[in-house]
């Protein structure tokens, strides 16, 4: 994107350079050359022999632009020495000085040089003019006073119009660099606070709800200690296996973890096996409808799984139910999650669970969606909905 303009404006400039140089050709050396054909003698071949060298001088300047064999400002002594020697000579060289006048601004290396420049060449043209044995110097002259003086305020005016199209330049470019500095900072920002609520996300979903259900579990056990101890040992081994997946799933938040906390094997094991521990540990009632031939990647089947287990975790924490519907459904392009309760309900457009809004963006990241309905007395369903059509070739 950076690199068209420039080679727009190299194009422009060299298309510039090539106009001037046919101009310069036809309008300067040109008309020379033919107001040479009707003289004779020794005039005749020095104005063709300083034609000839201002053609090679100028030509080794502009067809060897990277390293020419004529420095620039070699090549304007010689200009200004040449417009000089042929306005002494046949042919004139007011009219050549008028039309070589864009080279002093082209290749002087500053306004001050090429205001110098050209007027050491108005000066050797004057005083050329004044030489020549037949016309009448006067109106040469006042042209190439007039010309050098045109010269250098059209020179002027450009120079200026260009410096400040530089100065505009690198304002832009200082704001266009400042403006990409500032996108570069929002990105980290906002990178940032994305994996900040990934990882809020991912300890509320696996180690905020392990700790949740062991200290159920443990005021739970220490309740039934003496009564019920072997409820008692139950809830303790629950506790113990909850720890050790809530210090696996610590390990793959840090990293020290290459793979998933989730063991291997298909979704609906997966989710059989959460189903029963939540069972064993409230004492629920769970109906599951759970089809072995469910096939999903390895995306959804952690959807499914923490949308389960957040569900759960809010019929535990809130719902105050009996029992727990759990129906798992492959559709051609889609799988199905729906949990249900008959607990208290609630109203869903005043919930402002951190649970649910993580279910939901989870779902969005993978295109799912997440519909919630309930309301107070008539328990509450979740469904979550994934769709498997772009994600077709990665079912595992």
């Amino acid at each position: 994107m950076e690199q068209r303009p420039q080679r727009t404006a190299r194009l422009t400039v060299r298309t510039f350079h090539l106009w001037y140089s046919a101009v310069w050709v036809l309008l300067g050396l040109a008309p020379s050359a033919i107001s040479l054909r009707n003289d004779h003698g020794p005039g005749l071949y020095a104005s063709m022999a300083v034609l000839a060298v201002l053609a090679a001088g100028y030509a080794s300047v502009r067809l060897r632009l990277a390293e020419p064999v004529l420095p620039p400002g070699a090549w304007l002594v010689l200009l200004a020495l040449g417009v000089g020697a042929m306005a002494a000579l046949p042919g004139g060289g007011a009219a050549l000085f008028i039309v070589s006048l864009p080279q002093f601004w082209i290749h002087a290396p500053s306004p001050r040089a090429a205001i110098g420049l050209s007027g050491a060449a108005a000066g050797a043209t004057v005083a050329g003019t004044l030489l020549h044995p037949i016309d009448s110097p006067t109106g040469n002259t006042a042209f190439t006073v007039a010309g050098y003086l045109a010269g250098v305020l059209l020179g002027l005016l450009v120079h200026r119009l260009q410096e400040d199209g530089e100065e505009r330049a690198g304002r832009l470019g200082a704001e266009l660099e400042g403006a990409r500095q500032r996108l570069a900072e929002a990105h980290r920002q906002q990178g940032a606070a994305e994996e900040r609520e990934r990882m809020a996300r991912e300890i509320h979903d696996t180690l905020a709800q392990g700790f949740a259900s062991i200290i159920v579990l443990a005021e739970a056990a220490r309740s039934a200690l003496a009564a019920d101890p072997e409820r008692t040992a139950q809830q303790l081994r629950s506790i113990e296996q909850t720890a050790r997946e809530n210090f696996a799933e610590a390990r793959v938040l840090v990293g020290s973890a290459p793979q998933s906390g989730l063991t291997p094997g298909p979704v609906v094991g997966t989710l059989r096996r959460t189903l029963e521990r939540f069972a064993q540990d409230t004492g629920l009632t769970v109906d599951a409808d759970l089809p072995p031939d469910v096939d999903c990647d390895q995306q959804t089947r952690i959807a499914l799984l923490r949308c389960t287990q957040e569900s759960l975790a809010n019929v535990r924490k809130h719902a105050d139910a009996s029992t727990v519907g759990v129906v798992l459904t492959q559709h051609p392009y889609a799988i199905e999650l729906e949990i249900t309760d008959d607990g208290r309900g609630f109203v869903v457009e005043d919930s402002r669970g951190f649970g649910l809004d993580g279910m939901r963006k989870r779902l969005a990241e993978l295109g799912g969606e997440l519909t919630v309905t309930s309301s107070v007395g008539d328990g509450t369903r979740i469904l979550a909905t994934l769709h498997t059509t772009h994600r077709k070739g990665s079912l595992t």
